[in-house]
Protein backbone atom coordinates (compact mmCIF):
# COMPACT_ATOMS: atom_id res chain seq x y z
CA UNK A 1 0.00 0.00 0.00
CA UNK A 2 1.34 3.41 -0.90
CA UNK A 3 2.42 5.80 1.84
CA UNK A 4 0.94 9.30 2.22
CA UNK A 5 2.17 11.76 -0.37
CA UNK A 6 1.10 14.95 -2.06
CA UNK A 7 1.11 13.34 -5.47
CA UNK A 8 2.56 10.11 -6.75
CA UNK A 9 4.46 9.92 -10.01
CA UNK A 10 1.91 9.18 -12.77
CA UNK A 11 1.85 5.58 -13.93
CA UNK A 12 0.12 3.61 -16.66
CA UNK A 13 -0.88 1.02 -14.06
CA UNK A 14 -3.63 1.73 -11.52
CA UNK A 15 -2.27 2.81 -8.17
CA UNK A 16 -2.72 5.09 -5.17
CA UNK A 17 -2.14 8.72 -6.09
CA UNK A 18 -2.71 10.59 -2.80
CA UNK A 19 -3.62 9.75 0.78
CA UNK A 20 -4.78 12.14 3.49
CA UNK A 21 -6.39 11.94 6.91
CA UNK A 22 -10.11 12.79 6.83
CA UNK A 23 -12.09 13.11 10.08
CA UNK A 24 -15.82 12.93 9.31
CA UNK A 25 -19.07 13.50 11.19
CA UNK A 26 -21.32 10.44 11.30
CA UNK A 27 -25.11 10.49 11.19
CA UNK A 28 -25.33 9.69 14.93
CA UNK A 29 -23.20 12.71 15.87
CA UNK A 30 -19.95 10.87 16.48
CA UNK A 31 -16.71 11.79 14.76
CA UNK A 32 -14.82 9.10 12.86
CA UNK A 33 -11.21 8.99 11.75
CA UNK A 34 -10.68 7.89 8.17
CA UNK A 35 -8.02 7.93 5.48
CA UNK A 36 -9.02 9.04 2.00
CA UNK A 37 -7.29 7.68 -1.11
CA UNK A 38 -7.26 8.98 -4.66
CA UNK A 39 -5.97 6.92 -7.57
CA UNK A 40 -4.20 7.21 -10.90
CA UNK A 41 -4.39 4.95 -13.94
CA UNK A 42 -7.96 3.75 -13.41
CA UNK A 43 -9.41 2.28 -16.60
CA UNK A 44 -12.40 4.62 -16.80
CA UNK A 45 -10.43 7.80 -15.97
CA UNK A 46 -12.95 8.94 -13.34
CA UNK A 47 -12.16 10.51 -9.97
CA UNK A 48 -13.32 7.68 -7.70
CA UNK A 49 -12.00 7.62 -4.14
CA UNK A 50 -11.77 5.27 -1.17
CA UNK A 51 -12.13 5.82 2.56
CA UNK A 52 -10.45 3.46 5.03
CA UNK A 53 -11.64 3.04 8.61
CA UNK A 54 -9.60 1.21 11.23
CA UNK A 55 -6.37 -0.55 10.33
CA UNK A 56 -7.77 -2.40 7.32
CA UNK A 57 -5.75 -5.52 8.14
CA UNK A 58 -8.63 -8.04 8.05
CA UNK A 59 -8.26 -11.04 5.76
CA UNK A 60 -11.55 -10.08 4.07
CA UNK A 61 -12.38 -6.52 5.16
CA UNK A 62 -15.81 -4.98 4.94
CA UNK A 63 -16.21 -3.04 1.70
CA UNK A 64 -19.07 -0.87 0.52
CA UNK A 65 -19.17 0.08 -3.17
CA UNK A 66 -21.35 3.19 -3.18
CA UNK A 67 -22.34 4.82 -6.45
CA UNK A 68 -22.50 8.59 -6.33
CA UNK A 69 -25.99 10.05 -5.87
CA UNK A 70 -25.93 13.83 -5.68
CA UNK A 71 -29.63 14.07 -4.91
CA UNK A 72 -29.61 11.38 -2.22
CA UNK A 73 -26.14 11.71 -0.68
CA UNK A 74 -25.99 15.51 -0.61
CA UNK A 75 -29.58 16.78 -0.72
CA UNK A 76 -31.26 13.97 1.22
CA UNK A 77 -33.67 13.02 -1.57
CA UNK A 78 -36.49 10.72 -0.49
CA UNK A 79 -36.88 9.33 -4.03
CA UNK A 80 -34.14 6.74 -3.43
CA UNK A 81 -32.40 4.97 -0.56
CA UNK A 82 -28.86 6.09 -1.42
CA UNK A 83 -28.31 8.64 1.34
CA UNK A 84 -29.42 6.35 4.19
CA UNK A 85 -27.38 3.47 2.74
CA UNK A 86 -24.29 5.66 2.67
CA UNK A 87 -24.75 6.85 6.24
CA UNK A 88 -25.43 3.31 7.49
CA UNK A 89 -22.30 2.04 5.75
CA UNK A 90 -20.13 4.76 7.27
CA UNK A 91 -21.41 3.82 10.74
CA UNK A 92 -20.68 0.11 10.15
CA UNK A 93 -17.23 0.79 8.78
CA UNK A 94 -16.36 3.08 11.69
CA UNK A 95 -17.40 0.38 14.15
CA UNK A 96 -15.86 -2.64 12.40
CA UNK A 97 -13.18 -1.23 10.10
CA UNK A 98 -13.09 -1.50 6.35
CA UNK A 99 -13.39 0.52 3.16
CA UNK A 100 -15.91 2.69 1.37
CA UNK A 101 -15.34 2.95 -2.38
CA UNK A 102 -17.19 6.00 -3.66
CA UNK A 103 -17.80 5.45 -7.35
CA UNK A 104 -18.54 8.45 -9.56
CA UNK A 105 -21.33 6.71 -11.47
CA UNK A 106 -24.35 8.95 -10.98
CA UNK A 107 -27.74 7.58 -12.00
CA UNK A 108 -26.55 3.97 -12.43
CA UNK A 109 -23.93 5.31 -14.83
CA UNK A 110 -25.99 7.68 -16.99
CA UNK A 111 -25.03 10.96 -15.28
CA UNK A 112 -26.86 13.55 -13.22
CA UNK A 113 -28.75 15.40 -15.95
CA UNK A 114 -29.94 12.18 -17.58
CA UNK A 115 -31.02 10.94 -14.16
CA UNK A 116 -33.13 14.06 -13.72
CA UNK A 117 -34.64 13.45 -17.17
CA UNK A 118 -35.47 9.95 -15.94
CA UNK A 119 -37.08 11.41 -12.82
CA UNK A 120 -39.43 13.39 -15.04
CA UNK A 121 -40.38 10.23 -16.94
CA UNK A 122 -41.00 8.44 -13.65
CA UNK A 123 -43.45 11.18 -12.73
CA UNK A 124 -45.28 10.29 -15.95
CA UNK A 125 -45.60 6.62 -14.97
CA UNK A 126 -42.34 4.89 -15.97
CA UNK A 127 -40.43 2.90 -13.39
CA UNK A 128 -36.75 3.75 -12.92
CA UNK A 129 -35.54 1.15 -15.45
CA UNK A 130 -38.17 1.90 -18.10
CA UNK A 131 -37.25 5.58 -17.79
CA UNK A 132 -33.61 4.82 -18.50
CA UNK A 133 -34.54 2.74 -21.53
CA UNK A 134 -36.83 5.47 -22.85
CA UNK A 135 -33.79 7.78 -22.79
CA UNK A 136 -31.71 5.31 -24.78
CA UNK A 137 -29.75 3.93 -21.82
CA UNK A 138 -29.40 0.47 -20.33
CA UNK A 139 -31.06 -0.60 -17.10
CA UNK A 140 -27.73 -0.27 -15.29
CA UNK A 141 -24.62 1.04 -17.05
CA UNK A 142 -22.27 0.82 -14.06
CA UNK A 143 -18.96 -0.97 -14.58
CA UNK A 144 -17.03 -1.99 -11.48
CA UNK A 145 -13.71 -2.65 -13.20
CA UNK A 146 -12.30 0.50 -11.62
CA UNK A 147 -13.50 -0.65 -8.19
CA UNK A 148 -11.52 -3.87 -8.58
CA UNK A 149 -8.49 -1.82 -9.66
CA UNK A 150 -8.84 0.36 -6.57
CA UNK A 151 -9.03 -2.65 -4.27
CA UNK A 152 -5.96 -4.24 -5.84
CA UNK A 153 -4.10 -0.93 -5.54
CA UNK A 154 -4.88 -1.06 -1.82
CA UNK A 155 -3.56 -4.63 -1.61
CA UNK A 156 -7.01 -6.18 -1.23
CA UNK A 157 -8.21 -9.23 -3.16
CA UNK A 158 -10.68 -10.78 -0.65
CA UNK A 159 -13.59 -8.81 0.78
CA UNK A 160 -16.86 -8.95 2.68
CA UNK A 161 -19.23 -6.88 0.55
CA UNK A 162 -21.95 -4.64 1.98
CA UNK A 163 -24.62 -4.68 -0.71
CA UNK A 164 -28.07 -5.86 -1.78
CA UNK A 165 -27.01 -5.90 -5.44
CA UNK A 166 -25.80 -9.27 -6.80
CA UNK A 167 -24.31 -7.60 -9.89
CA UNK A 168 -21.61 -5.99 -7.77
CA UNK A 169 -20.45 -9.40 -6.59
CA UNK A 170 -20.57 -10.86 -10.10
CA UNK A 171 -18.52 -8.04 -11.60
CA UNK A 172 -15.94 -7.95 -8.83
CA UNK A 173 -15.38 -11.71 -8.94
CA UNK A 174 -14.96 -11.52 -12.73
CA UNK A 175 -12.16 -9.00 -12.06
CA UNK A 176 -10.32 -11.26 -9.59
CA UNK A 177 -11.77 -10.01 -6.28
CA UNK A 178 -12.99 -12.83 -4.05
CA UNK A 179 -16.24 -11.95 -2.28
CA UNK A 180 -16.28 -14.27 0.71
CA UNK A 181 -19.62 -13.01 2.05
CA UNK A 182 -22.37 -10.46 1.43
CA UNK A 183 -23.94 -8.29 4.11
CA UNK A 184 -27.20 -6.58 3.28
CA UNK A 185 -27.88 -2.95 3.98
CA UNK A 186 -30.97 -1.89 5.85
CA UNK A 187 -34.28 -1.34 4.06
CA UNK A 188 -34.93 2.39 3.88
CA UNK A 189 -38.38 2.59 2.35
CA UNK A 190 -40.99 5.30 2.41
CA UNK A 191 -43.90 6.66 0.41
CA UNK A 192 -41.62 8.38 -2.10
CA UNK A 193 -39.26 5.49 -2.90
CA UNK A 194 -41.25 2.26 -2.44
CA UNK A 195 -42.01 1.91 -6.16
CA UNK A 196 -38.32 2.53 -6.93
CA UNK A 197 -37.26 -0.19 -4.48
CA UNK A 198 -39.83 -2.63 -5.84
CA UNK A 199 -38.38 -2.05 -9.32
CA UNK A 200 -34.89 -2.88 -8.05
CA UNK A 201 -36.14 -6.19 -6.66
CA UNK A 202 -38.11 -7.02 -9.80
CA UNK A 203 -35.60 -5.99 -12.48
CA UNK A 204 -32.14 -6.49 -10.96
CA UNK A 205 -32.83 -8.94 -8.12
CA UNK A 206 -31.77 -6.74 -5.21
CA UNK A 207 -32.23 -8.62 -1.94
CA UNK A 208 -34.60 -6.24 -0.18
CA UNK A 209 -37.29 -7.32 2.29
CA UNK A 210 -39.86 -4.66 1.48
CA UNK A 211 -42.79 -3.74 3.74
CA UNK A 212 -45.16 -5.73 1.53
CA UNK A 213 -43.17 -8.84 2.44
CA UNK A 214 -41.63 -9.20 -1.01
CA UNK A 215 -38.08 -10.45 -1.08
CA UNK A 216 -36.06 -11.71 -3.99
CA UNK A 217 -34.16 -14.93 -3.42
Amino acid sequence: MASSCLQAVPSAEPGVRTTAQLPIHLADGREAASTIYSFHGLSDGREHFALRFGHGDSDAPLVRLHSECMTGDVLGSARCDCGPQLQESLLRLHEEGGYLLYMRQEGRGIGLYAKLDAYRLQEQGHDTYAANRALGHGDDERDYTAAAEMLKSLGITRITLISNNPDKRTQLEAQGIEVVAMRSTGVFSGQHNLRYLEAKVRHTHHTLALPSGRKDA
